[in-house]
């Protein structure tokens, strides 16, 4: 399998410039996970297809879905893609290198594993930020449109907050100059995670019920369904910032709610 991985990195390598596979390569990657991750849970909704795990009973109008396809090819054309460009100098000067051969396992997976906690670190805090008066009228609200949430909706959002939330994704790795594969898994990894959390559903094998401190749909789809500047549940992968500084009470209430009329019911039968 390592022989085959090599092999293929090897053509990528003598066949495009570093420059092309770290800002287009990029973004062809970016754009094929994250379609092909989102566009199912359309087709799950509008097609009714498991519904006892879909967390909210509302569903968007084919209307809403269609502008925010529509509005995701205009912001990552014009947004991410120039983004992706411009930041190749730097993440050059940082040690980003394309070349074989691959960094160890360890070094890879110690890499990934900074890069979550680091971006769930700053993560919250610029979601919280923006959850500020001003800054979610004028900036958040934008992302919070869609009060009933699915994958592709968790990059629809105003420029300026792409950017701004975008630098917490790209701060570990600009810190540590890593190998381009890992900067691809890490990329990979992001958007699953962010699609995930944006889904709506909340399946038996959903990550969040093997790994109490992962957040998931259910965590996040609580932030959507309420529509003002205090939702709480601001972290991006983990819960532990929320719970850290109480910004997950109203969550946490709702679900003990849940709990006790589960518990209820089941003495009534």
């Amino acid at each position: 399998m390592a022989a085959i991985l090599e092999s293929g990195w090897l053509y990528l390598i003598t066949h495009f410039s570093d420059f092309q596979l770290a800002s287009l390569g990029s973004f062809f990657l970016h754009e094929s996970v994250f379609f092909l991750s989102g566009l199912p849970f359309i087709y799950l909704e509008r097609a009714g297809l498991l519904n006892k795990y879909k967390i909210q009973t509302k569903n968007n109008s084919l209307a809403a879905q269609e502008k925010c396809i529509t509005r995701l090819l205009l912001y990552h054309v014009g947004v991410n893609l120039p983004l992706m460009i411009a930041s190749y100098p730097f993440f050059r000067f940082m040690g980003l290198r394309s070349s074989l051969p691959f960094p160890s396992w360890k070094v890879v997976l110690s890499q990934i594993i900074f890069y979550f906690i680091l971006e769930d670190f700053v993560f919250y805090w610029g979601h919280r930020i923006l959850h500020t008066k001003w800054l979610y009228k004028h900036v958040h609200s934008v992302h919070h449109e869609y009060a009933t949430p699915f994958g592709l909706t968790s990059e629809y959002a105003h420029p300026a907050e792409i950017l701004f939330l975008g630098f917490a994704t790209i701060i570990g790795p600009a810190i540590t100059g890593p190998h381009l594969i890992t900067l691809w898994l890490w990329m990979v990894l992001r958007v699953l995670e962010t699609v995930e959390a944006h889904c709506g559903y909340h399946f038996p094998w959903s990550l969040s019920n093997f790994l109490p401190v992962y957040g998931g749909a259910d965590f996040h789809d609580y932030h959507h369904r309420l529509l003002y500047t205090k939702s709480g549940n601001y972290s991006s992968t983990f819960v532990y910032m929320d719970w850290i500084f109480g910004t997950d009470k109203g969550y946490r209430k709702l679900k003990a709610l849940k709990c006790d009329r589960v518990e209820d019911d089941g003495k009534q039968t």
